[in-house]
């Protein structure tokens, strides 16, 4: 390992505490509710996944949400041109990668980031919820971030939608018959996650949340700022 100079680190804590800036700053002009929406890269137009995000992204914009998603290739690019074809707010937060494709042509708002946990941040901070198209590692990583949220209290009424309950099926009967039964997780953690094959019952369980918060008047996010 090269041996890291004080300047190194000073250089790379300036470069993090500027992306959470910028990122912060690109959320304060979400002018709306948003969702966040998930799913793998790899997909293409003609796919299922990329058909159904477009479609529930639409829903939302509809319904005066905000798009939320990582900016780049396949469910992503399908969910920021849903939200756009629904006239709504498409907003991509993208992470330079060296194999990845760059921003998709569908955002009104972006932003590029070097480090993950800056972005991650930023996709829970914006967010009344996710919406989790089938997609890979990446996509695992943020399901699994959000429910860990929600299990410590660091974030409220945030519901987690997996799309495709048939891709879902064999994870979900592994979590109830190997993390529920091996008491690694409770009752309530299971309960923590929505399924659906529905554009619109997707949108309705997100909105749902959103307004049932907003008529309690209850926190939404007791530390969401903290999230990474």
């Amino acid at each position: 390992m090269l041996e890291r100079t004080h300047e190194d680190l000073t250089s790379d804590i300036a470069i993090i505490a500027s992306e959470f800036l910028g990122g912060f700053q690109k959320v304060l002009e979400i002018d709306r509710p948003a969702v966040s929406i998930f799913g793998s890269a790899r997909v293409g137009e003609d796919s299922r996944p990329y058909a159904q995000a477009r479609a529930t992204a639409k829903l939302f914009a509809e319904a005066h949400f905000a798009v939320v998603t990582g900016g780049g290739p396949g469910v992503m690019e399908a969910a920021n041109r849903g939200c756009k074809e629904g006239g709504g707010l498409s907003v991509g937060f993208n992470i330079a990668l060296p194999h990845e494709q760059g921003l998709n042509q569908y955002c009104d708002l972006s932003m590029t980031f070097k480090h993950f946990y800056a972005r991650k941040t930023m996709f829970v901070k914006a967010a009344e919820g996710f919406v989790i198209f089938p997609g890979g590692f990446g996509t695992l990583d943020e399901a699994f971030e959000a429910l860990t949220l929600i299990q410590t209290g660091k974030v409220l009424n945030f519901p987690v939608v997996l799309f495709d309950r048939e891709y879902w099926r064999e994870l979900l009967d592994w979590v109830d018959g190997r993390l529920l039964t091996d008491e690694m997780i409770s009752p309530d953690d299971v309960e923590l996650l929505h399924v659906t094959d529905d554009p619109a019952e997707a949108v309705r369980i997100v909105v749902e949340s959103y307004d049932a918060r907003n008529a309690s008047g209850s926190p939404a996010e007791p530390a969401k700022a903290d999230a990474q």
